[in-house]
């Protein structure tokens, strides 16, 4: 409350009467006031402010909370009404990026409110506490055996579980592999510590492979990428294969041109030249789109070198995150001694997972996908994403860019784009800007709309990329479209020096890079990744 009074003979700050407490910096500005106004003849106005009285406060904002800051370092000695800090903590998550506008993620950004219930209904289970939450852990096994017959697995051999997302899958699965090669060489009477065993995959594979490659002692052996293929060369992989591989990783939509490798021609390469060696599919986020919307492609258990697959339930699989599956042709190719069987809450349950704990929602919010939207609902949605894909790809191709992802279905329904190479010029004539001076002015216009340095020997190519989600509709797409040839219109007429101090200002204070505080000092500059090594950028999500 705010008032303005005349000043009393003798005035009294407010708080020192009612109860309330008046601030220091309110009673110096009071005392200013008297003393300004001796002598003059004429009384001054002066401010009072209302004290706090939090247990008579019904607004969140006329709290003394809303007027300090959060808490950031250490626990709070007092607590705060339960209303107060939702609203708070409601405020400063409303800070983060605009999800709907975010192209840069697979991640699932909208579910059903009647999934949303289920899911939150599920927040206090334990989904590991099988004996108390019986129907959960079976649900997780509908979800197994509906995802392994969607991957062509043969009737009744398949085993599987759930992660917290691929990268966990991932894990279990390099585990699994390398764990069954030591098995074998074992028993063939051969060492399997003369050196490390190696895992062979494509230059572009998300970072999750190299964590796992490095975490498990695992030599990398990579097929690299070029400026006219971003994906494995199955000749080149087989070539690389010997007594101390473990297995291939084949992508099924590559993270920076959502290309799908040839599963059949690697499995097809491997059978002809009889070299033992297993393949894993990270169908991330292919394997939810490919079987609705190109069901004839051959790359998952149809393939019999194919022994395990990988997808994340939050990307197409359209589940918010996070939730991941794996899957095993058979038990064979998962070693029972990777297996524990525990009785501690009460029933006996197998597990092969990283952690035990973990809540049961997404598991729930999976089944409740499946069943509700069948095979049906999913072709539908991967069949209008895929064509809004294809109607920004030939947008772009129209406003001048190179398109490098597939059309079609032939590939994820993102759309990889950059700028022609021969338009570049370092002089007074030409193009001086790059993808990356493309999205950072579509970050200005709200867009997250990244730019990427592709893999390592494909001379620095850099490109942008556009998740197309299920939310992103065709009205918005004309939006992007609209803003992406706005934002190219103002580069071209931007001189040298106005775009590097518009590109500065962007990276500092619009940019989460630049205002990010969360990283620590002694872990920059590493230099033992891909990224690390050849500059190539590490892609998540």
């Amino acid at each position: 409350m705010v008032q303005l009074s005349a000043i009393p003979e003798k005035p009294q700050p407010k708080g020192e009467t009612d109860g309330t407490v008046a601030s220091d910096t309110e009673k110096q500005h009071h005392t200013q006031q008297q003393q300004n106004g001796k002598g003059k003849g004429k009384e001054k106005a002066h401010l009072q402010l209302e004290g706090f009285r939090d247990e008579f406060t019904t607004s969140v904002y006329g709290s003394r909370f809303a007027a300090e800051d959060l808490p950031k370092q250490q626990m709070p000695e007092e607590r705060m009404p339960r209303e107060v800090a939702y609203q708070l903590i409601k405020d400063d998550l409303s800070l983060d990026n605009n999800p709907i506008l975010n192209l840069a993620s697979f991640v699932t950004t909208y579910m059903e409110e009647e999934a949303e219930k289920l899911m939150t209904e599920c927040l206090p289970k334990n989904f590991i506490d099988y004996e108390e939450y019986p129907q959960c852990a079976d649900i997780q096994n509908r979800c197994v055996n509906m995802i392994g017959d969607l991957f062509h697995a043969p009737t009744g051999q398949a085993v599987g579980t759930s992660t917290v997302g691929s990268s966990e899958a991932i894990m279990l699965a390099v585990l699994a592999m390398k764990r069954r090669w030591k098995q074998r060489r074992e028993a063939e009477g051969k060492s399997t510590t003369e050196r490390l065993p190696n895992i062979i995959m494509s230059s572009a594979v998300q970072v999750c492979w190299e964590k796992a490659a490095r975490y498990f002692e695992v030599e990398e052996r990579f097929v690299y990428c070029t400026r006219e293929r971003f994906t494995i060369d199955p000749v080149e992989a087989v070539a690389l294969c010997d007594e101390y591989t473990i297995g291939i990783c084949a992508i099924m939509g590559s993270t920076y041109t959502g290309e799908y490798e040839d599963v059949k021609a690697l499995n097809d390469l491997l059978v002809e030249k009889d070299v033992d060696v297993p393949i894993h599919v990270d169908a991330a986020s292919g394997g939810f789109v490919a079987p609705f919307v190109m069901p004839d492609l051959e790359w998952d258990f149809r393939c019999e070198k194919v022994v395990s697959i990988n997808t994340s339930g939050h990307k197409y699989g359209l589940v918010y995150p996070g939730v991941g599956w794996v899957i095993w042709r058979s038990p064979e190719y998962l070693p029972q001694d990777l297996v524990f069987n525990i009785n501690y809450l009460g029933a006996n349950q197998a597990s092969f997972t990283l952690n035990f704990s973990k809540g049961a929602s997404q598991v729930v919010g999976q089944y409740y996908q499946l069943i509700r939207l069948g095979r049906q609902g999913y072709r539908s949605i991967m069949s209008n994403v895929t064509r809004t894909a294809d109607y920004l790809s030939k947008s772009l191709e129209e406003q001048g860019f190179v398109i490098m992802s597939q059309r079609s279905g032939e590939g994820l329904p993102i759309v990889a784009f950059r700028f022609p190479d021969e338009d570049l010029n370092d002089g007074e004539e030409g193009r001086w800007y790059d993808e990356f001076s493309l999205a950072r002015s579509l970050r200005g216009r709200g867009w997250v709309v990244p730019a990427y340095t592709m893999a390592p020997k494909t001379d620095g190519m850099k490109m942008l990329r556009a998740v197309v989600r299920e939310d992103f509709s065709r009205n918005k797409c004309d939006l992007l479209i609209a803003d992406i040839k706005l934002c190219v219109g103002m580069l071209k007429e931007m001189s040298k020096e106005a775009l590097k101090r518009q590109e500065e200002f962007i990276q500092k204070h619009v940019t989460t890079h630049g205002k990010s505080t969360h990283g620590h000092a002694a872990y920059k500059d590493e230099k033992h990744s891909l990224q690390g090594k050849t500059g190539k950028t590490h892609a998540v999500c």
